[in-house]
């Protein structure tokens, strides 16, 4: 009885497969048995005459699977030895081969070519070029698999060890803090005493300095020489005119003598002086056309001593006064008479003797002493420089192993955050890049780094996203990545890419694209995307045949 039961069920397929209307599969052959069909959707019954008829009259369009009657049919291409398909009834008899047997076609009006012995082997023969990149990448695979979890275990066992280097060096930094806090103090006491006592030096000769260009702005401002500065002498210097009309008012003279009508020496340097100094020009300072060189007289040709020859100290040394002062009680020429030869030489005299004081002036003024530079530490101050720069060094070193071990603590953190597969597979992929060229870009992905593109023209690279996250579907999170926050678009989003993952012999960039706006797509193999490959059945052969 069991076997009659096999028996049967075995030859229903056959039977059911003999008596189906024209365009029916075998898995809906059941519905088209007996007297009468039922529109598959539901409603309307009618007889097994009204199939096939070549006239709708169900509006699923299931009464009319073989025939273009109904726009919305679906008429099955059994396709033998290959892949059976749908296709859509209106293309029954319309003078187009669709199905590789040629089935949709039967009314005569073209001859189509049995196609799907050929197909089948095509197919099977791509089925087994995939079987073999997968079995190749499977095997790299396992040795992403291996590899990944040595390292990880590697970087587990690494950061425990560095959690311990990381507090024996912090000890011997804290330690070394507290001998270069205590060394650092004399250091530091020692440099303020030696640099106190050099400010105290600058100050008490800035202090002189500044009486000295006091006494010389006093002496050019006393023009009648009188002992004292009056508001009319500085009337006659455009630096204190206030209101920038072009004068200097006697209000505004005033105004700088602090409403006196005149100083002398002491109050000028104490009062005066120090709300003056910074905007009063010497005459000294004003850019002077050069004299012409005076042509010698007679005299000086003759090497006369009296004419021409007077000593550089004394001219140097005084002014009109000394210079007066010394020839009155001698007669330069031997006699008392005052010829014009004497006059001139006076004037010219006088005239050397004025320009080198006004040099000597502008030097006091305007220059800066070679003096000013601190002098070095005594010795014992450069001990303890010394003593706390070698303290300072060794800290230093700590400090910096203490920062290193940080750093390393935090990258390997990072990586153990890192998803890479559940079995450690894309961990090869890590730290490496891959390029892809087309006619006008160099497109490159970096692994759970970042993506970018470059002209081949040249120019910068510009970023098209950092690593994100995983972004397959639910059932297969792995099948592709997102890149995220890329470089922003003119008057756009920031520049996205997602990545496509697919199963390789090898690590290949092979395709890019921007299918929207600032949006980039990636085509990337890998042998981390590769299961384990299963023997290859013939391609949709109906067995069941």
């Amino acid at each position: 009885m069991k076997s009659a039961i096999v028996c049967f069920m075995s030859l229903l397929p056959l039977a059911l497969s003999l008596g189906r209307p024209r365009g029916v599969s075998i898995e809906r052959a059941s519905l088209y048995v007996g007297k009468e069909f039922k529109c598959l959707s539901g409603g309307q019954a009618m007889t097994m005459d009204y199939v096939n008829d070549d006239y709708c009259d169900c509006k699923d369009g299931s009464d009319e699977p073989g025939t273009p009657a109904c726009s919305n049919g679906l008429f099955y291409c059994e396709n033998k030895f290959y892949k059976g398909t749908y296709l859509i009834s209106s293309r029954v008899n319309d003078g187009i081969c669709d199905c590789c047997d040629g089935s949709d076609e039967y009314d005569g009006t073209i001859s189509c070519e049995d196609t799907c012995e050929q197909l089948y082997a095509e197919r099977k023969a791509q089925l087994e070029e995939f079987k073999q990149k997968q079995e190749k990448g499977y095997k790299v695979k396992l040795e992403y698999m291996q590899q990944g979890h040595r390292t990880k275990d590697e970087k587990i066992s690494r950061l425990s060890e560095l959690s311990k280097e990381k507090d024996a060096f912090v000890e011997v930094r804290n330690t070394l803090q507290a001998v270069k806090d205590q060394t650092e103090a004399p250091e530091k006491e020692a440099k303020e005493r030696h640099e106190k006592a050099w400010e105290a030096v600058k100050a008490e000769r800035q202090k002189v300095q500044d009486g000295e260009k006091a006494s010389i702005a006093f002496s050019e401002l006393n023009i009648n020489q009188d002992s004292v500065v009056d508001y009319p002498e500085l009337m006659k210097h455009s630096e204190f005119d206030i209101d920038s009309d072009g004068t200097v008012s006697v209000e505004e003279a005033k105004e700088y003598l602090e409403d006196s009508e005149q100083v002398d020496l002491p109050t000028f340097i104490t009062k005066i002086w120090p709300n003056i100094k910074e905007i009063y020009k010497s005459k000294a300072s004003k850019a002077e056309p050069d004299e012409p060189e005076r042509v010698p007289d007679e005299g000086e040709k003759a090497g006369d001593p009296d004419k021409g020859n007077i000593p550089p100290d004394d001219i140097s040394e005084g002014g009109p006064e000394d210079y007066h002062d010394k020839y009155d009680d001698e007669d330069v020429d031997g006699d008392d008479d005052d010829g014009d030869g004497d006059e001139e030489d006076v004037d010219a005299e006088y005239t050397i003797s004025s320009r080198n004081k006004r040099k000597k002036s502008s030097h006091l003024l305007n220059t800066v002493s070679d003096e000013e530079k601190m002098p070095d530490f005594d010795d014992a101050t450069k001990k303890l420089i010394a003593a706390a720069d070698e303290v300072r060094r060794k800290f230093e070193e700590a400090d910096s192993n203490v920062k290193d071990v940080e750093n390393e603590i935090s990258a390997i953190k990072k990586y153990l955050e890192l998803d890479l597969g559940p079995n450690e597979e894309f961990s090869a992929l890590k730290g490496q890049c891959f390029e892809y060229s087309d006619r006008e870009y160099i497109y490159r992905l970096c692994p759970f780094d970042k993506t970018s593109q470059k002209a081949k023209s040249g120019g910068i690279e510009t970023n098209l996203g950092v690593w994100g996250h995983w972004y397959g579907p639910e059932e297969d999170k792995y099948d592709s990545m997102k890149y995220e926050n890329g470089q922003g678009c003119w008057n756009g989003p920031n520049r996205s890419c997602h990545v496509n993952l697919h199963c390789g012999a090898e690590n290949a960039l092979t395709g890019a694209s921007e299918p929207s706006r600032c949006e980039y797509q990636f085509e990337f193999t890998t042998p981390a995307r590769c299961s384990q490959p299963e023997p290859v059945a013939s391609p949709d052969v109906h067995e069941e045949l």
